[in-house]
């Protein structure tokens, strides 16, 4: 277990505006942060980060909460994890006691498949380093390539032992379960059901070098494996298998370490290859990723939408190459983003070409050479269909194809006009066609859109519960927000308090009180015997006001960290409701927020009465349809509506109402 002294220490640290922008785009908003939301595929940003609150909100997709919060809904990391991760960061020393056995059996299946590969990647790397084979095969092979030991040693490399059941020999012997060595992919079972003492265990990586694979929080999600010996039976290349943890087509290698880069640079090279980031890296560009051999994904295209809008794919001379790369080309421009593409001299790739040059030899290349897509996509296909009038014509239908993938209009139009230019058409014909091949993806679109509204409204039909926003929602939602922002304020209130006149009336007679302002708040619905009605508010209402009675320097960042996570997203929800104005920029419609600090006081009463005028409404009917149903108390039940609507009346008159 983590110390509480830690775990404070960890929370006073972190800056929630460092951590998040270490995985998303941010942009300055006002006194906040916007940037597009890392759990939805959206285009306009929607996800805030308040530094003066630290809490931050994504209207997308509803998740809010405060610096631990992003990175369990972000990396899935526990509550643990989060903490070691943040003290990590910031150079914090980790007070824990040692787990026992009882609680290691207790870790959840995705952080022992952590445990494990973390485990594998340190191993792997001890061979590289210590054993005698590890330092004549691997460490041989990576200095051949150009490597240098500070280079191997950032991307953690290792070797895998030319022999069957090395690695999974200790891994067990050192206490990790089978199940877990398998699940990840880093051992392979051969099972003899009939006699189970007869299954056959081997390493999956046996007499490979090792490229472990990180998140981009750094951690190790499976293995990429290079053989060394010339074997046609081999893959040259293995990557783990498809696992809990390790989904290919959402991963991309080097991003760990490229990620700050990408967002500093504002542009993200893409490569194929390990090796071609690694020697990148080596000579100083850093904003380098790769796909890893497989074909591009939009998972892996919104990863590095996070960080950049732009994107530079560098490919090799090899021209089958270049022709598979165009449907990666259509897939980035679907995204919204910029695609460049930069090919390197017949015979080079960007690993050969990187050992060759200096760095700034590199960036001028790369800055001369790099074209944007239509200028490349027009080149390559030209050149194949020069002297065909057919193959030309459709070389321009599949250029106009890739044009209308692009979300935005003014883009589509200057590619058109590109286009046109290049290919000597004129820019009607080009448009003509773009418009029906526009119409046609919209009718696509609005089918399959017809398809998932038909299955949302079936899923809404049949719901067993719907929460209806009706007033009482919205009034203890207020409540809530006002114990958050205020709740330890100081305040002067005109309490109303109901007396007998000489002539036997019920009036409202003002008196002036100073109070906190959780007092006046718990202290009025007390009187009234008024209990917030929705569960949520409840528990987070009790939660308020017993840190609020506890602690004299009440915090809403110490606040959040002692609460659960999902208790803790409902209070950021509420916390961040004035950034959509920040968010969708409102000032520029006239519509401005009210400054709530001006009027404290008189929100809080104002609140808390109208609360109580719609409970007594609801009484009042209640009372209402009680006199339909039976004849006896009726002068009693008369009476008490009388009283209530006397009551409604005098509450109404001090919000400066008129009853009709």
């Amino acid at each position: 277990m983590i110390s509480k002294l830690t775990i404070d220490q960890v929370y006073e640290t972190a800056r929630l505006e460092e951590v998040i922008g270490d995985f998303v785009q941010l942009k300055k908003s006002g006194s906040n942060f916007k940037g597009l939301s890392p759990f939805t595929d959206e285009r306009s940003p929607s996800f805030m980060v308040s530094p003066v609150k630290q809490i931050w909100k994504d209207f997308s997709s509803g998740k809010g909460g405060n610096v631990v919060a992003f990175l369990m809904e972000h990396e899935h990391f526990t509550y643990p994890e989060a903490i070691k991760y943040l003290a990590r960061k910031y150079n914090i020393e980790i007070e824990e006691t040692e787990r026992t056995d009882a609680e290691k059996e207790l870790a959840d299946e995705r952080e022992s498949m952590y445990l494990v590969s973390e485990y594998a990647q340190k191993y792997f790397e001890n061979i590289l380093w210590r054993e005698e084979l590890g330092k004549a095969i691997g460490l041989s092979y990576f200095k051949e390539r150009g490597f240098t030991e500070e280079i191997i040693r950032k991307f953690g490399l290792g070797y895998c032992l030319d022999q069957w059941e090395a690695f999974t020999r200790k891994a067990l012997g050192d206490g990790y379960k089978e199940e877990f060595l398998v699940k990840t992919g880093l051992t392979i079972l051969k099972e003899n059901k009939e006699n189970p003492s007869l299954s056959k265990r081997f390493d999956r990586f046996k007499g490979r070098v090792m490229f472990p694979i990180h998140s981009m929080s750094g951690r190790v999600l499976g293995f990429g494996g290079r053989i060394l010996v010339n074997d046609k039976k081999a893959a040259k290349y293995l990557n783990s298998p498809e696992s809990d943890i390790y989904h290919k087509s959402k991963v991309l290698y080097g991003i760990y370490f490229a990620k700050q880069a990408i967002a500093k640079e504002d542009n993200c090279y893409l490569v194929e290859g390990y090796t071609d980031v690694i020697q990148l890296y080596q000579s100083g560009i850093h904003n380098v990723v790769s796909s890893s051999g497989t074909a591009l994904t939009p998972e892996q295209i919104r990863l590095i939408n996070r960080l950049s809008a732009n994107i530079t794919v560098l490919f090799d001379g090899d021209a089958a190459g270049l022709r598979a790369s165009l449907r990666g080309i259509d897939l980035i421009l679907e995204q919204g983003m910029n695609v460049r593409v930069c090919t390197f001299p017949e015979g080079e790739d960007p690993d050969s070409f990187a050992r060759k040059n200096s760095k700034e030899e590199i960036e001028n290349y790369l800055r001369e050479n790099s074209k944007d897509f239509i200028q490349f996509k027009t080149s390559l296909l030209a050149n194949d269909a020069a002297n065909d009038p057919i193959k030309r014509a459709d070389t321009i239908r599949e250029i106009v194809q890739s044009i209308s993938k692009i979300p935005d209009r003014i883009k589509r139009e200057v590619y058109v006009q590109e286009c046109a230019h290049i290919m000597n058409i004129s820019e009607e014909v080009l448009f003509n066609t773009l418009a029906q091949i526009s119409s046609k993806n919209i009718k696509d679109e609005s089918k399959k859109s017809a398809s998932r509204e038909s299955r949302v409204f079936d899923v809404v039909k049949h719901s067993p519960k719907q929460e209806k926003l009706d007033l009482q929602y919205e009034l203890e939602k207020k409540i809530i927000e006002m114990l958050l922002l205020y709740g330890d304020l100081i305040q002067e209130f005109e309490d109303l308090v109901l007396k007998e006149n000489e002539a036997g009336e019920l009036v409202l007679e003002p008196e002036h009180m100073k109070v906190k302002v959780y007092e006046k708040v718990y202290l009025d619905l007390q009187e009234d015997e008024i209990e917030l009605t929705h569960d949520k508010f409840r528990a987070i209402y009790y939660k308020l006001i017993e840190g609020l009675n506890q602690k004299e320097d009440f915090s809403i960042q110490v606040f959040l960290n002692d609460i659960d996570r999902e208790m803790g997203e409902q209070v950021s929800s509420i916390l961040m409701e004035e950034e959509k104005y920040e968010l969708h920029q409102w000032e520029r419609k006239d519509i401005y927020p009210k400054d709530k600090e001006k009027s404290i006081s008189q929100l809080v009463s104002e609140t808390i009465l109208t609360l109580r005028c719609y409970l007594i409404k609801k009484r009042i009917t209640s009372l209402q349809e009680d006199t339909h149903q039976t004849e006896d108390h009726n002068n009693e039940v008369l009476e008490e509506i009388m009283n209530y609507l006397q009551l409604n009346k005098l509450l109404n008159k001090k919000l400066n109402r008129v009853l009709s």
